[in-house]
């Protein structure tokens, strides 16, 4: 690639222009899978937003969601996908950080990857609202703040600033890779290394905003910040490798080792982590017994006929441990189908841990100890995979742009 070099105005004007109009071209046209894959998604989308449409129209009495349990399966996503976003975090750190070359060759998969879930997250908080139109309370210099004391100011404050600046880090680094010239260090290493500090950040948060209750004990845990960080780092990577196996077969970006073994080596030490940490929990939680222990025994053992939960928690027990067992192997990261199998289980077993495993028994028992089960409705549903659909879209869409850009056979200059 050429030194930078400094350019004009109209000329950045024209390349930007091409550069749009280009990749608008990439992101709707492909093989006969392409279409049938975002045909699918479409539909599924489609599905999603019929369903919403529905529950906006008629109110939140066709979910599941009661006065007990006012969170359910669109907040339980939304925590999970929280973590999917700062999980990309895991290439960024060995590429610029540590300097590792295979790394930073793929380092841009990861941060798409947080771009997509993002805009996942906002979604589903946007589900979650009984009244869609009264998000614009929530939006900065226009909506009313009650901050610094709301947690949930912060939360909306750092997804959206974290969103803004793997917009930025990835555009600018696409954009130049177009016209052919090295990026300038200047204008987007600092916002890597804010990137980040603020992937940690936006899952602190939202950790704080579930601890920060006192009313739900099931929450008030020291643990749960850090666990919400080990399994960020373990479902992050665990997609990322599946992504980049896809991309192996499916496209000509060469994808190295030492990206996928990299991965493999932090998803082994922050699974063993976050077993650790869930030991400890429940053995504070069963050992001492108590009043406060009532969730976690409902969660796992079930209360007087009540165990929606019980299925749920024992699978993605029972997964994550197999998960752990197989990524132990040694040279694991050299058999492809013995670590993807690895990957499908982290991914679903935190999917169920993050989600159904810890925002329903928190509400269970309520604060008034009533038990009032929860199981997510047929709209609900609905309206969560019409959800991941379109942001795998987006991420598909995002990919089908920056792949070829990125090995070159599109430039600003051909």
């Amino acid at each position: 690639m050429k030194p930078d070099q400094p350019h004009s105005a109209s000329f950045h004007a024209t390349s930007y222009g091409k550069f749009l109009r280009i990749a608008f071209r990439l992101a709707t046209t492909g093989s006969w899978t392409f279409y049938v894959w975002m045909i699918f998604l479409t539909c599924v989308a489609l599905v999603g937003a019929n369903a919403w449409a529905i529950q906006v129209r008629d109110g939140m009495i066709r979910t599941a969601m009661t006065d007990h349990v006012s969170w359910g399966l669109y907040i339980a996503n939304f925590t999970f996908l929280v973590g999917l976003a700062a999980g990309g975090v895991m290439m960024v750190i060995p590429a610029y950080i540590y300097k590792d070359e295979d790394m930073h060759d793929t380092v841009i998969i990861g941060e798409l990857l947080a771009i997509a879930s993002i805009v996942m997250c906002l979604m589903f908080v946007i589900a979650d609202l009984g009244r869609p139109d009264r998000f614009w309370h929530m939006l900065p210099l226009v909506g009313k703040f009650n901050w610094p004391i709301s947690m949930l100011t912060w939360d909306v404050i750092v997804l959206n600033g974290y969103l803004l600046l793997n917009l930025h880090i990835c555009g600018y680094l696409l954009y130049k890779r177009f016209i052919g010239e090295k990026p300038n260090p200047k204008w987007y290493v600092p916002f890597v290394f804010i990137s980040i500090a603020w992937a940690i950040s936006i899952h602190t948060v939202t950790a704080f905003l579930y601890c920060g209750l006192g009313g739900r004990p099931f929450w008030n845990s020291a643990l749960l910040a850090p666990r919400f960080l080990a399994t960020a780092f373990c479902a992050g990577p665990a997609f990322i490798i599946l992504v980049l196996q896809l991309i192996q077969r499916l496209t000509s970006m060469h994808v190295g080792k030492g990206a996928v073994k990299t991965l493999v080596s932090i998803m082994r030490i922050t699974i063993l982590i976050n077993l650790l940490m869930l030991v400890s929990e429940l053995f504070t939680e069963f050992y001492t017994g108590g009043a406060h222990a009532e969730a976690a025994i409902y969660m796992y053992f079930g209360h007087n006929g009540m165990n929606a939960l019980v299925p749920w928690v024992w699978t993605s027990a029972i997964f994550v441990v197999i998960a752990t067992v197989l990524l132990l192997r040694p040279n694991v990261y050299q058999h492809t189908k013995t670590l993807t199998v690895a990957c499908i289980l982290i991914f679903i077993g935190v999917w169920i841990e993050k989600g159904m495993g810890l925002i329903i028994p928190g509400f269970i028992p309520s604060t008034l100890h009533e038990w009032v089960e929860y199981v997510p409705s047929a709209i609900e549903w609905k309206v969560s995979a019409g959800i991941w659909a379109a942001g795998l879209l987006v991420y598909t869409v995002l990919l089908k742009v920056a792949i070829p850009i990125f090995t070159d056979r599109v430039r600003g200059d051909s």
